[in-house]
């Protein structure tokens, strides 16, 4: 993963603080069982971090962290998930038909940094992994 680190080494971070956002959903990741970590860069478009369930045979993924570079000095992040791999009881996300590799999926758009939304946010990372078993 030295692409990755070296891509948040680099990344600067702005008073909106959404490199930590990041960070500390990454460092949440690591720390799920079983998965394997995917690092995709296509600079100033976005660099995506794509976690996948290693018992999965049906997708690549179960969910994914997208930095949105469109305004390096301004990124910010949308986590996404496939329609079925979690709930959403705050209604936080936005339904995207087709928007998960061509599936409906959920995404959550985080503009800066705010602790809630990241706790929100983790918790549906773990129920995706946990229901991306096969």
């Amino acid at each position: 993963m030295k692409a990755l680190e070296d891509f948040i080494n680099s990344w600067d971070e702005t008073p909106l603080k959404t490199k930590q956002a990041f960070i500390e959903i990454y460092d949440h990741l690591k720390t799920l069982d079983d998965i394997t970590l995917e690092f995709n860069a296509r600079p100033k478009v976005s660099f995506s971090l794509r976690p996948r369930q290693n018992s999965q045979k049906s997708r690549s993924l179960f969910a994914m962290v997208d930095v949105i570079d469109d305004d390096p000095e301004e990124r910010w992040l949308s986590v996404c998930f496939y329609k079925e791999m979690i709930t959403d009881p705050d209604e936080a996300g936005d339904l995207i038909p087709e928007g998960l590799l061509g599936e409906d999926g959920y995404c959550f758009d985080l503009y800066e940094y705010d602790k809630d939304e990241i706790n929100y946010i983790k918790k549906r990372l773990s129920q995706a992994c946990e229901n991306a078993k096969e």
